[in-house]
């Protein structure tokens, strides 16, 4: 890649330039500072000046493993040579290290499409808003993206033909996918998918060569033997899971529990989870304003029964249930295990009139949401923005973002209805459908669980001008 950007420099400096000026308008125009950056941001100030790596009491310093130690490590490491809670400085290294998500994404379009495709995915992503917007939000997505475009060019080289072939690619593939699996726990879905291919992979070459054994040979679509691919598929599993031995002995010694990734619902051991609730909001969530109406502010704030949709209720009677429910819930702003029991009754006859709205539509309705949604989420836009309720100029922003999307989606798609299907295309394809599948499976559909594969989109965007 060096010597493809040497060849074309100029293109390349005056791209980066852009990239640089948009990341840098959404960082001092659209800072987001949220509540979980501040829960990561106490976690590292414990870590850094107690050695503790907990949050913060009224009295004292408590353990924690609600948050995997990636993102804690990485501010820790800032506020260690910037000053503490040097918010700003963190925001400026992620603003690199997507400007180098950009020149990998461009790296996988020049291997799997093009040379002349990778100058065009360097510029759809470098100018792409949705990166752009995250990388000024003191979350993890932007590094998470950055290890999950890694790990797939990673695998995209070591599947390439095999008179290139070495196991170095697969090392790099793993660490990218450990870095992943630190920042957050479906970061194992790269491992997951990846590893599923490879043995697709494994089978079909496996019987190949017996075949091939019997004169029936013919060549292989991959060009991969078997034992590559095994220790492949080896090396790849051993390098993503080590890393996270010292922080499942951490918490087995610390807390008595054996936790090797982080509590589904960021819970600590002793804290309540209303399942019953959660399970109930399934029944009927679609949207992302749900979540922002609805789910979130349970437990700690009010809910209003009035913005619930229609699709919350199946009769009447159910509809004055629901509304009773909150009203108890209200009351006291907090789910008891009794109230949350009411909550998963009324789940279970909700799923029982309807079983494929709850395991099929709803699901496929939530990854549309997800991915169409404009992902105004950090910006002042309102939720709500096809009501136009808001500020004008936040109302148009929020719709020039939805047709940007739309564009760059519509361009993915036409990509993938041109494009040259590769054995390396079809498993980048593969963790597409699998991380698509399972943000599904979500009680919580937010856009930005979309951004770690939307290089996908970027590349497949690429196509078009091969």
């Amino acid at each position: 890649m060096r010597q493809f950007v040497r060849q074309h420099f100029r293109f390349f400096l005056l791209a980066t330039l852009a990239a640089v000026g948009l990341r840098l308008l959404f960082l001092f125009r659209f800072p987001a500072i949220t509540n979980d950056s501040f829960v990561y941001g106490d976690i590292a100030k414990n870590w850094l000046q107690h050695g503790i790596y907990g949050l913060s009491g009224p009295e004292e310093i408590s353990p924690t493993c609600i948050r995997l130690p990636g993102y804690p490590a990485f501010l820790a490491a800032v506020f260690a040579i910037f000053g503490m809670e040097h918010y700003r400085a963190m925001l400026a290294l992620q603003l690199l290290v997507d400007v180098g998500t950009c020149f990998m994404i461009a790296d996988m379009a020049r291997r799997l499409v093009s040379p002349r495709a990778a100058k065009a995915a360097f510029l759809l992503a470098a100018l792409c808003p949705f990166l752009a917007s995250y990388a000024a939000a003191a979350l993890t997505e932007t590094l998470e993206v950055f290890f999950t475009v890694l790990a797939f060019d990673c695998v995209v080289a070591g599947l390439e033909p095999l008179d290139q072939k070495r196991l170095r690619p697969w090392m790099g593939c793993g660490l990218a996918i450990a870095a992943a699996i630190l920042l957050r726990p479906d970061g194992g879905l790269i491992l997951i998918a990846i590893e599923l291919y490879l043995g697709a992979l494994l089978i079909l070459a496996w019987g190949q060569e017996k075949k091939d054994k019997t004169g029936a040979s013919r060549p292989r679509p991959h060009g991969l033997p078997v034992p590559h691919l095994f220790w492949a598929g080896l090396i790849l599993g051993v390098v993503s899971l080590a890393p996270l031995a010292p922080w499942a002995w951490r918490n087995l010694h610390t807390l008595h529990r054996f936790q090797p990734l982080a509590p589904r619902y960021a819970n600590e051991e002793d804290e309540f989870v209303p399942a019953g609730f959660n399970r109930w909001v399934k029944t009927w969530m679609a949207d992302y304003a749900s979540v922002e109406e609805i789910y979130w502010p349970v437990p700690g704030d009010t809910v209003d029964a009035g913005k619930l949709p229609a699709r919350a209720f199946d009769s009447e009677a159910q509809r004055q249930q629901t509304e009773q429910l909150l009203a108890d819930y209200n009351q006291t702003l907090h789910v008891t295990p009794e109230l949350d029991t009411r909550f998963a009754a009324l789940a279970k006859q909700r799923i029982h009139q309807a079983p494929l709205r709850f395991y099929l539509w709803l699901p496929v309705v939530r990854i549309a949401d997800m991915w169409l949604r404009p992902r105004t989420e950090t910006l002042p836009s309102d939720t709500r923005w096809w009501e136009f309720n808001d500020d004008p100029t936040w109302s148009a922003l929020a719709v020039t973002l939805g047709v940007v999307n739309l564009l760059y989606l519509g361009a993915g798609v036409v990509g993938v209805l041109r494009v040259r299907w590769t054995v390396p295309l079809g498993l980048v394809l593969t963790f597409v459908l699998l991380r698509s599948a399972f943000l599904g499976s979500l009680e919580n559909p937010e856009p930005r669980y979309t951004l770690e594969a939307y290089f996908f989109v970027l590349v497949m965007g690429s196509v078009l001008f091969k």
